[in-house]
């Protein structure tokens, strides 16, 4: 799939940054297969299809509230899920969630197309996570990042634009800087209200809405945004 929208990367490029789950992990399969493993203990059997979109849904509303740490709305959006899905699950065991994070994998790309794009700029991770699953998250990418702002960081979660705030202010402005990821709602959005360059890693072929501005760039995979940024 080719660009979607006018190219306006910068070419003076020299800090990239990534969401992490979405785009860089394959959370959409770790979360199920947490959720597959749990239900089956209790012989309750649960569809891709219908518990993706809930987490994403009941996860959304969580993080607008109040902040607390994403283990906790893990564990929140777990025992949501369940209410709703008519599986009885104790709210005790609701930690089975977060508990799956350090087995989410990176996809395939993920790994080599981060060392390349290394090779020639900074790179640092923007996440919606706690410091702690991070670090475990971390030991699947075994490669330095020079910028790490988490929710935990900054005590809010993306869209809203502290994240983006306060990686401005570490790099010292936004000069140079291109932010890359998979969720239009956590981060395209954002980065366009806030004027950063962004390259919108659509993997899962979303179309935009009416009103919704086009991202600088939409690729479908990450080494599409390498291509992009001049990394071969």
């Amino acid at each position: 799939m080719a660009s979607c929208a006018p190219v306006a990367i910068p070419k003076n490029v020299s800090f990239v940054t990534f969401d992490v789950y979405g785009t860089l992990i394959d959370w959409e399969t770790g979360v199920y297969e947490a959720f597959r493993a749990e239900a089956d203990r209790d012989g309750f059997t649960l569809e891709r299809d219908e518990l993706i979109p809930l987490f994403h849904e009941i996860q959304q509303q969580i993080q607008a509230g109040s902040y607390e740490l994403y283990a906790e709305v893990l564990r929140r959006t777990a025992v949501q899920i369940s209410k709703q899905l008519g599986w009885p699950l104790e709210p005790s065991r609701s930690g089975f969630l977060p508990d799956s994070v350090q087995r989410w994998q990176p996809f395939k790309e993920t790994n080599p197309t981060l060392a390349k794009i290394a090779k020639k700029y900074k790179i640092g991770l923007i996440s919606n996570i706690d410091d702690k699953l991070l670090g475990q998250t971390r030991r699947h990418m075994p490669i330095d990042f020079d910028l790490v702002v988490t929710a935990q960081q900054v005590r809010s979660y993306k869209p809203d634009p502290a994240h983006f705030t306060e990686c401005e202010r570490r790099i010292g402005g936004k000069k140079g800087w291109v932010h890359v990821a998979a969720s239009y709602y956590h981060d395209v959005e954002p980065c366009l209200k806030k004027k950063i360059p962004v390259i919108w890693v659509n993997r899962n072929k979303q179309a935009l809405e009416p009103g919704q501005k086009k991202p600088d760039a939409e690729v479908a995979t990450l080494r599409e945004a390498a291509k992009l940024l001049d990394v071969g």
